[in-house]
């Protein structure tokens, strides 16, 4: 999170209800107690993420197809190559999509 932290982090407006919806799913499976993703929401506040609402919709169905990505994996993808971001994942599948599309990971 340092480098978030000092380069600063842009995400596609999804990115809101995944994080959420990874930690209660987390919380159902028994993975990470509610006080945990409290504290995870806390960590990622404090970075200020900032939400980008300018997505292009031919572009992510498009990256989607080409890629065999979720649409909403496809957005991560769409915002990084517009923006000239790298982008952060753990995502196999996004990771070998950037990779192959010469996007920075990091």
């Amino acid at each position: 999170m340092t480098l978030a932290a000092e380069r600063g982090v842009v995400v596609p407006a999804i990115w809101w209800y995944e994080i959420r919806n990874t930690l209660v799913m987390g919380e159902r499976r028994g993975r990470i107690e509610s006080e945990s993703s409290r504290a995870v929401l806390a960590a990622l506040a404090e970075l200020n993420p900032v939400c980008d609402f300018d997505h292009h919709e031919p572009t992510i169905m498009d990256v989607a197809r080409s890629h065999s990505l979720s649409l909403y994996d496809a957005a991560y993808l769409e915002v990084a190559r517009r923006l000239a971001l790298p982008l952060a994942t753990l995502d196999k599948s996004l990771h070998r999509a950037a990779g192959n599309a010469a996007i920075e990971l990091v």
